[in-house]
């Protein structure tokens, strides 16, 4: 028998990927499109959906945004740096443009979700995701569960050591000088006068933003101890960033945290799922939402409701 067709949305900063899935994490269509104005995107987002008979919709998207359900702005984008999107009720509009039930997440935390069930993390019940693209964000599941508190981690802002060379002022809009306004894809553009992607060569910038990413990712170790640590985005397309990061990451341990014992190679690796982490996490979420869904109407008729 075949299992009911989900929706997946990976909202991007910079585009939005929409799959269809057959309810076990497996994409079986998909398109993308690039992320502009809410009034341009999301009838797109709607149209895509639209045409395929989705029973429920999972959405990682990118932040901040308002996850705790009982608030009133509970699915709305916060204080982002894409204005356009601030304040935008992606939730509300996606629920009545769809009339689906919906699961809501950030976009790391769906990236994370999708390695731990489905890529390089399935195994361990805690792993730290980290997604270096355009921005800085990570997500993580401690002890088989989403980190959460009052609002989803926002561990991209972090503060970290300068590099010694480094006269770079930063770039965020509200730190200037945290880990994204020092490491980010924006970041190192700005810093170089060129997009990271042309810079392969140019040793200097790779160990500066080696230096940056270990400071980063010693400070979360220390904090969470995490049993897997994934790093995906576009910059770190450059392969030879990680034995830099895995160097630097031990250099900062100096044995405290005898990280060394294991096999750092798999400790601090690229996604197994590549580019399709987080929509795949996306499509989990839908998933698990729809069966969620069909429980709650079942017992509601059980009970005569």
């Amino acid at each position: 028998m075949n299992k009911q067709r989900v929706g997946g949305l990976e909202a991007g900063g910079t585009k939005m990927v929409c799959a269809i899935g057959d309810g076990n994490g497996r994409i079986v269509e998909r398109s993308s499109f690039a992320t502009t104005t809410p009034e341009e995107t999301v009838p797109q987002i709607l149209q895509f959906f639209k045409a395929h008979a989705i029973a429920a919709l999972g959405v990682g998207c990118f932040g901040p945004i308002e996850l705790r359900e009982t608030h009133h702005d509970y699915g709305k984008i916060l204080h982002t740096p894409k204005i356009p999107w601030v304040r935008y009720p992606i939730f509300e509009t996606l629920k009545k443009g769809l009339q689906v039930p919906i699961a809501l997440t950030t976009d790391v935390n769906a990236a994370v979700i999708g390695e731990t069930r489905k890529g390089a993390a399935q195994g361990v019940d805690s792993c730290l995701y980290i997604t270096v693209g355009t921005g800085i964000g990570a997500g993580a599941i401690i002890n088989g569960k989403l980190l959460a508190g009052f609002s989803h981690p926002e561990m991209g802002h972090i503060s970290v050591k300068r590099h010694g060379s480094d006269t770079f002022q930063g770039n965020c809009p509200y730190h200037s000088d945290c880990l994204e306004g020092l490491a980010s894809g924006t970041a190192i553009e700005a810093r170089f006068q060129a997009p990271a992607a042309s810079l392969s060569s140019r040793q200097e910038v790779w160990k500066m933003e080696a230096h940056y990413l270990a400071e980063a990712i010693a400070q979360y170790i220390l904090i969470l101890m995490p049993k897997r640590i994934i790093i995906g985005g576009g910059v770190m397309k450059q392969a030879h960033l990680f034995p830099l990061i895995r160097k630097e990451v031990s250099q900062r341990m100096a044995g405290y945290v005898d990280i060394d014992s294991f096999d750092l190679d798999s400790y601090i690796s690229p996604p197994s799922l590549g580019d399709d982490a987080g929509i795949t996490g996306s499509l989990l979420l839908a998933e698990d939402v729809y069966q969620s869904f069909k429980y709650k109407h079942h017992e509601a008729l059980k009970k005569g409701w």
